[in-house]
Protein backbone atom coordinates (compact mmCIF):
# COMPACT_ATOMS: atom_id res chain seq x y z
CA UNK A 1 0.00 0.00 0.00
CA UNK A 2 1.53 3.18 -0.87
CA UNK A 3 0.10 6.81 0.41
CA UNK A 4 1.56 10.37 -0.42
CA UNK A 5 1.16 13.16 2.16
CA UNK A 6 1.87 16.52 1.73
CA UNK A 7 1.59 19.60 4.47
CA UNK A 8 -0.46 22.23 3.26
CA UNK A 9 -1.14 25.52 5.33
CA UNK A 10 0.62 23.64 8.48
CA UNK A 11 -2.28 20.56 7.72
CA UNK A 12 -1.37 16.79 6.43
CA UNK A 13 -2.80 16.89 3.31
CA UNK A 14 -3.07 12.96 1.60
CA UNK A 15 -2.26 13.44 -2.15
CA UNK A 16 -2.21 11.44 -5.53
CA UNK A 17 0.48 12.57 -6.90
CA UNK A 18 4.32 12.97 -6.27
CA UNK A 19 5.01 16.79 -5.49
CA UNK A 20 7.90 18.45 -4.17
CA UNK A 21 8.34 18.17 -0.30
CA UNK A 22 6.19 15.01 -0.41
CA UNK A 23 6.21 12.12 1.97
CA UNK A 24 5.70 9.15 0.81
CA UNK A 25 4.87 5.97 2.90
CA UNK A 26 4.74 2.08 1.76
CA UNK A 27 3.55 -0.15 3.81
CA UNK A 28 3.82 -4.19 2.86
CA UNK A 29 4.39 -2.79 -0.92
CA UNK A 30 3.83 -4.87 -3.80
CA UNK A 31 6.82 -5.23 -6.45
CA UNK A 32 5.49 -2.92 -8.72
CA UNK A 33 5.00 0.08 -5.77
CA UNK A 34 8.96 -0.70 -5.25
CA UNK A 35 9.70 -0.94 -8.45
CA UNK A 36 7.86 2.41 -9.73
CA UNK A 37 9.45 4.17 -7.00
CA UNK A 38 12.91 2.62 -7.54
CA UNK A 39 12.48 3.66 -11.18
CA UNK A 40 11.30 7.11 -10.72
CA UNK A 41 13.94 8.47 -8.26
CA UNK A 42 16.63 6.07 -9.72
CA UNK A 43 17.04 4.94 -6.12
CA UNK A 44 19.59 1.80 -5.08
CA UNK A 45 17.56 -1.11 -5.97
CA UNK A 46 18.35 -2.61 -2.77
CA UNK A 47 17.03 0.16 -0.85
CA UNK A 48 13.61 -0.67 -0.23
CA UNK A 49 13.57 -4.17 -0.32
CA UNK A 50 15.94 -3.80 2.37
CA UNK A 51 13.31 -2.36 4.79
CA UNK A 52 10.89 -5.51 3.89
CA UNK A 53 13.55 -8.13 5.75
CA UNK A 54 12.21 -8.42 9.29
CA UNK A 55 16.20 -10.05 9.78
CA UNK A 56 17.64 -6.56 8.55
CA UNK A 57 19.47 -4.49 11.29
CA UNK A 58 19.31 -1.40 11.99
CA UNK A 59 21.69 0.56 9.95
CA UNK A 60 22.80 3.92 7.88
CA UNK A 61 24.07 4.18 3.95
CA UNK A 62 24.78 6.71 1.78
CA UNK A 63 24.77 6.92 -1.90
CA UNK A 64 25.19 10.63 -3.74
CA UNK A 65 22.26 12.63 -3.45
CA UNK A 66 20.52 9.21 -1.38
CA UNK A 67 19.87 8.22 1.92
CA UNK A 68 18.55 5.14 3.59
CA UNK A 69 18.12 4.81 7.10
CA UNK A 70 16.95 1.45 8.71
CA UNK A 71 15.80 1.54 12.47
CA UNK A 72 13.95 -0.95 14.37
CA UNK A 73 10.36 0.02 15.76
CA UNK A 74 8.43 -1.37 18.74
CA UNK A 75 5.61 -4.03 17.84
CA UNK A 76 3.19 -5.26 19.92
CA UNK A 77 0.41 -7.98 19.33
CA UNK A 78 -2.23 -9.90 20.83
CA UNK A 79 -1.21 -13.56 21.96
CA UNK A 80 -2.99 -16.70 23.97
CA UNK A 81 -0.78 -15.15 26.71
CA UNK A 82 -1.72 -11.49 26.33
CA UNK A 83 0.56 -9.65 24.30
CA UNK A 84 3.86 -10.50 23.06
CA UNK A 85 6.67 -7.54 21.98
CA UNK A 86 8.87 -7.75 19.06
CA UNK A 87 10.83 -5.23 17.15
CA UNK A 88 10.73 -4.72 12.79
CA UNK A 89 12.54 -2.79 10.83
CA UNK A 90 11.15 0.64 9.28
CA UNK A 91 12.70 2.22 6.34
CA UNK A 92 13.93 5.69 5.89
CA UNK A 93 14.90 7.24 2.47
CA UNK A 94 15.41 10.63 1.48
CA UNK A 95 16.39 11.20 -2.26
CA UNK A 96 16.01 14.53 -4.16
CA UNK A 97 13.09 16.52 -2.17
CA UNK A 98 11.08 13.75 -0.98
CA UNK A 99 11.39 11.16 1.73
CA UNK A 100 10.07 7.59 2.08
CA UNK A 101 9.14 5.49 4.96
CA UNK A 102 8.85 1.57 4.07
CA UNK A 103 7.80 -0.99 6.88
CA UNK A 104 6.23 -4.90 6.89
CA UNK A 105 3.39 -3.73 9.13
CA UNK A 106 0.98 -1.19 10.19
CA UNK A 107 2.90 0.85 12.56
CA UNK A 108 1.14 3.26 15.28
CA UNK A 109 4.33 5.72 15.30
CA UNK A 110 3.40 6.58 11.54
CA UNK A 111 -0.16 6.72 13.03
CA UNK A 112 0.65 9.48 15.00
CA UNK A 113 1.92 11.71 12.22
CA UNK A 114 -0.23 10.32 9.62
CA UNK A 115 -3.34 11.58 12.51
CA UNK A 116 -1.71 14.83 13.31
CA UNK A 117 -0.35 13.94 16.59
CA UNK A 118 3.14 15.00 16.53
CA UNK A 119 3.47 19.03 16.67
CA UNK A 120 6.16 21.20 14.48
CA UNK A 121 5.78 18.50 11.77
CA UNK A 122 5.90 19.48 8.45
CA UNK A 123 6.93 17.22 5.43
CA UNK A 124 9.26 19.48 3.42
CA UNK A 125 11.29 19.54 6.69
CA UNK A 126 12.62 16.23 6.09
CA UNK A 127 15.84 16.39 8.91
CA UNK A 128 13.39 17.20 11.43
CA UNK A 129 10.74 14.73 9.83
CA UNK A 130 13.14 12.17 10.41
CA UNK A 131 14.45 13.28 14.17
CA UNK A 132 10.86 13.25 15.31
CA UNK A 133 10.23 10.13 13.80
CA UNK A 134 13.39 8.88 15.64
CA UNK A 135 12.00 10.50 18.64
CA UNK A 136 8.71 8.89 18.69
CA UNK A 137 10.46 5.39 18.22
CA UNK A 138 12.78 6.00 21.17
CA UNK A 139 8.95 6.98 23.28
CA UNK A 140 7.28 3.73 22.26
CA UNK A 141 10.08 1.91 23.26
CA UNK A 142 10.09 3.51 27.34
CA UNK A 143 6.35 2.86 26.05
CA UNK A 144 5.96 -0.69 25.75
CA UNK A 145 9.18 -1.47 28.46
CA UNK A 146 6.81 0.57 31.36
CA UNK A 147 3.78 -1.93 30.09
CA UNK A 148 6.38 -5.27 30.09
CA UNK A 149 7.03 -4.44 33.46
CA UNK A 150 3.43 -3.92 34.73
CA UNK A 151 2.85 -7.60 33.06
CA UNK A 152 6.36 -9.23 34.89
CA UNK A 153 4.30 -7.37 38.11
CA UNK A 154 1.18 -9.69 37.31
CA UNK A 155 2.65 -12.50 36.45
CA UNK A 156 5.01 -12.59 39.62
CA UNK A 157 1.87 -11.99 41.72
CA UNK A 158 0.26 -15.46 40.18
CA UNK A 159 3.48 -17.30 40.22
CA UNK A 160 3.32 -16.36 44.60
CA UNK A 161 1.00 -19.08 44.76
CA UNK A 162 1.33 -21.08 41.61
CA UNK A 163 2.38 -24.10 41.04
CA UNK A 164 2.07 -24.33 37.27
CA UNK A 165 4.65 -23.42 34.54
CA UNK A 166 2.43 -21.27 32.74
CA UNK A 167 3.25 -18.43 34.49
CA UNK A 168 6.97 -19.30 34.15
CA UNK A 169 6.73 -18.90 30.28
CA UNK A 170 5.18 -15.91 30.69
CA UNK A 171 7.78 -14.67 32.45
CA UNK A 172 10.49 -16.41 29.83
CA UNK A 173 8.14 -14.47 27.27
CA UNK A 174 8.94 -11.22 28.27
CA UNK A 175 12.36 -11.69 29.30
CA UNK A 176 12.78 -12.63 25.39
CA UNK A 177 10.39 -9.37 24.39
CA UNK A 178 13.41 -7.12 25.91
CA UNK A 179 16.47 -9.05 24.42
CA UNK A 180 14.69 -7.93 21.01
CA UNK A 181 14.59 -4.31 22.73
CA UNK A 182 18.00 -4.59 23.77
CA UNK A 183 19.39 -5.68 20.73
CA UNK A 184 16.98 -3.03 18.43
CA UNK A 185 17.83 -0.05 20.77
CA UNK A 186 21.43 -0.54 20.80
CA UNK A 187 21.33 -0.81 17.17
CA UNK A 188 19.46 2.64 16.66
CA UNK A 189 22.07 4.01 18.97
CA UNK A 190 24.76 3.42 16.33
CA UNK A 191 22.57 4.42 13.36
CA UNK A 192 22.12 7.92 15.81
CA UNK A 193 25.54 8.38 16.32
CA UNK A 194 26.27 8.31 12.93
CA UNK A 195 23.88 10.82 11.99
CA UNK A 196 26.03 13.09 14.48
CA UNK A 197 28.70 12.49 12.02
CA UNK A 198 26.31 13.66 8.60
CA UNK A 199 26.76 16.50 6.92
CA UNK A 200 23.18 16.66 6.82
CA UNK A 201 22.90 18.07 10.34
CA UNK A 202 25.79 20.79 9.75
CA UNK A 203 23.46 22.26 7.43
CA UNK A 204 20.36 22.18 9.69
CA UNK A 205 22.09 23.47 13.19
CA UNK A 206 18.70 23.92 14.80
CA UNK A 207 17.90 20.79 14.74
CA UNK A 208 21.22 19.27 16.12
CA UNK A 209 19.04 19.62 19.25
CA UNK A 210 16.76 17.69 18.84
CA UNK A 211 18.90 14.94 17.47
CA UNK A 212 20.44 15.51 20.79
CA UNK A 213 17.40 14.70 22.76
CA UNK A 214 16.59 11.81 20.55
CA UNK A 215 20.14 10.31 21.65
CA UNK A 216 18.96 10.79 25.29
CA UNK A 217 15.45 9.37 25.21
CA UNK A 218 16.91 6.43 23.07
CA UNK A 219 19.53 5.56 25.62
CA UNK A 220 16.65 6.21 28.86
CA UNK A 221 15.57 3.12 26.98
CA UNK A 222 18.73 1.21 27.11
CA UNK A 223 19.21 1.83 30.09
CA UNK A 224 15.41 1.17 31.08
CA UNK A 225 15.57 -1.98 29.51
CA UNK A 226 18.75 -3.38 30.65
CA UNK A 227 17.12 -2.45 34.55
CA UNK A 228 14.43 -4.89 33.80
CA UNK A 229 16.25 -7.51 32.09
CA UNK A 230 18.09 -8.02 34.88
CA UNK A 231 15.29 -7.59 37.47
CA UNK A 232 13.44 -10.27 35.00
CA UNK A 233 15.99 -12.35 35.08
CA UNK A 234 16.53 -13.05 38.90
CA UNK A 235 12.83 -12.80 39.28
CA UNK A 236 12.64 -16.04 37.02
CA UNK A 237 14.80 -18.02 38.72
CA UNK A 238 13.74 -16.75 42.00
CA UNK A 239 10.18 -18.58 41.23
CA UNK A 240 11.38 -21.43 39.39
CA UNK A 241 12.42 -22.00 42.78
CA UNK A 242 9.46 -21.17 44.32
CA UNK A 243 7.50 -23.28 41.57
CA UNK A 244 9.57 -26.43 42.41
CA UNK A 245 9.48 -25.79 46.40
CA UNK A 246 5.34 -25.88 45.75
CA UNK A 247 5.41 -28.88 44.28
CA UNK A 248 8.08 -30.53 46.43
CA UNK A 249 5.71 -29.40 49.20
CA UNK A 250 2.84 -31.15 48.09
CA UNK A 251 4.16 -34.10 46.94
CA UNK A 252 5.39 -34.52 50.67
CA UNK A 253 2.32 -33.83 52.22
CA UNK A 254 1.01 -36.56 49.94
CA UNK A 255 3.42 -38.36 51.20
CA UNK A 256 2.69 -38.13 55.12
CA UNK A 257 -0.92 -38.40 54.39
CA UNK A 258 -0.29 -41.98 52.30
CA UNK A 259 1.46 -42.96 55.38
CA UNK A 260 -0.28 -42.45 58.12
CA UNK A 261 -3.61 -43.87 56.02
CA UNK A 262 -1.05 -46.94 55.64
CA UNK A 263 -1.27 -47.96 59.10
CA UNK A 264 -4.97 -48.90 59.34
CA UNK A 265 -4.92 -50.72 55.82
CA UNK A 266 -1.68 -52.64 57.45
CA UNK A 267 -3.57 -53.86 60.17
CA UNK A 268 -6.66 -54.73 58.31
CA UNK A 269 -4.67 -56.95 55.77
CA UNK A 270 -3.41 -58.16 58.90
CA UNK A 271 -6.88 -59.27 60.68
CA UNK A 272 -8.18 -60.20 57.33
CA UNK A 273 -5.79 -63.02 56.61
CA UNK A 274 -7.82 -66.63 56.91
CA UNK A 275 -5.94 -67.59 59.87
CA UNK A 276 -6.52 -67.54 64.23
CA UNK A 277 -6.12 -63.74 65.24
CA UNK A 278 -6.04 -62.35 68.35
CA UNK A 279 -9.96 -60.56 69.40
CA UNK A 280 -11.69 -62.82 67.24
CA UNK A 281 -13.54 -64.38 69.71
CA UNK A 282 -14.59 -61.25 71.33
CA UNK A 283 -17.87 -59.54 70.11
CA UNK A 284 -15.47 -56.28 70.75
CA UNK A 285 -12.99 -57.35 68.45
CA UNK A 286 -13.94 -54.84 65.43
CA UNK A 287 -13.81 -51.92 67.51
CA UNK A 288 -10.93 -52.97 69.37
CA UNK A 289 -8.77 -53.24 66.01
CA UNK A 290 -10.80 -49.75 64.47
CA UNK A 291 -9.16 -48.35 67.97
CA UNK A 292 -5.51 -49.73 67.40
CA UNK A 293 -5.65 -48.51 64.00
CA UNK A 294 -7.19 -44.85 65.12
CA UNK A 295 -4.23 -44.59 67.83
CA UNK A 296 -1.78 -45.78 65.66
CA UNK A 297 -2.21 -43.53 62.94
CA UNK A 298 -3.20 -40.54 64.85
CA UNK A 299 0.40 -41.66 66.45
CA UNK A 300 1.87 -41.49 63.13
CA UNK A 301 0.26 -37.80 62.46
CA UNK A 302 1.47 -36.51 65.25
CA UNK A 303 5.10 -37.92 64.69
CA UNK A 304 4.85 -36.59 61.39
CA UNK A 305 3.27 -32.93 62.10
CA UNK A 306 6.34 -32.18 64.64
CA UNK A 307 8.92 -33.18 62.13
CA UNK A 308 7.42 -30.45 60.06
CA UNK A 309 6.32 -32.85 57.37
CA UNK A 310 2.52 -31.48 57.14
Amino acid sequence: MKRIYLTVDDHLTEINTLEKGCWVHLQNPTREEINGLTARFALDPTYLPAALDEEESARIDRNDDQTLIIVDVPYVEADDNGYSYTTVPMGIVMVDDVIITVSTRDSSIIADFTEERIRGFWTFKRTRFILQLLYRNASRYLMYLKQIDKASSQVQERMQHSLRNNELLQMMALEKSLVYFSTSLKGNEMVMEKMMRMDILRKYPEDAELLDDVIVENRQAIEMCVIYRDIMSSSTDAFASIISNNQNTVMKILTSVTVVLSVPTLLASLWGMNTPVPFQQSPYGFWIVLGISLLLGSLAAVVLWRKQMF
